[in-house]
């Protein structure tokens, strides 16, 4: 298994000789303005560019996407990716909205699927807290099983919640991407993990090593990458918790 952090939540995953490329956001420095009603207006999306080139990027086997939210599957995606390649989204209703966008090959998580041997299943999230995590919409992460890897949870946009910690319960991972960045509104709680929550993750799952996405590349982030670092390292869990920067690999 390679995992390699692109920028904010795009990864792309060797797992078991398929390549995966998850949650593009494929757009070039400040091309979007801030998202409403958030901290930093002066700061427009994605605020750094790609650490690689996207061509290099979209050169996979296999696109999956967690969520429609714009930091996950933007315009430049859509224009960019091939329209025959494959996608997985994760409900009918993302299905039907991808498809309207000339994509031909695009199915649902919503039951669990089986691609070379390895085996994908849906988990849930909470996208924030009260009327702003309803207003956020549906939201999923997605377990990888193979007999030759390690069991990956990619837990996608959302707070630490019980669903989090079914899916752990239930899959049993040794390897957790979480996304980061205590992004927020100016109203209401973080709507992706904060450092409290990224440690509650590791708690409850302490045969895991947990990798931290999602961080640094839109304007209402708040958590930056130094400040989690010397949060974890005062719990003493750097090799615990890693933190890659855009365009690290991390091999398992």
């Amino acid at each position: 298994m390679n995992i390699r952090q692109i920028r904010n939540a795009t990864i792309i995953l060797n797992y078991a000789d398929k390549k995966f490329l998850i949650d593009p956001f494929l757009s070039k420095k400040g091309t979007y303005p801030p998202f409403p009603n958030t901290p930093n207006q002066d700061k427009f999306n994605p605020t750094i560019d790609l650490p690689i080139p996207v061509e290099e990027i979209i050169e996979v086997d296999i696109v999956i996407v967690t969520h429609l939210h714009p930091d996950h599957f933007d315009s430049a995606a859509i224009e960019i990716l091939p329209k025959n390649i494959r996608i997985i989204a994760q409900s009918e209703k993302d299905v039907e909205v991808i498809k309207k966008e000339g994509f031909q090959n695009v199915e649902s998580l919503a039951s669990a699927l089986s691609i070379g041997g390895i085996s994908l299943t849906r988990t849930s999230g909470k996208h924030g807290t009260g009327d702003i995590g309803k207003l956020m919409g549906e939201v999923s992460g997605v377990v990888f099983n193979h007999p030759d890897e390690k069991t990956l949870y990619i837990a996608g946009d959302t707070v630490w919640c019980s669903d989090v910690e079914d899916a752990i319960k239930h899959h049993n991972p040794e390897v957790i991407i979480v996304n980061g960045g205590a992004a927020q509104f100016l109203q209401g709680d973080p709507i992706t993990m904060t450092k409290e929550d990224i440690y509650q993750t590791y708690m409850e799952s302490q045969q895991s090593t947990i990798i931290v996405s999602h961080m640094e590349a839109v304007n209402h982030c708040l958590l930056t990458r130094q400040d989690l670092k010397a949060f974890i390292d005062e719990k003493g869990l750097s090799n615990n918790i890693l933190v890659p920067n855009d365009g690290e690999s991390i091999t398992f």
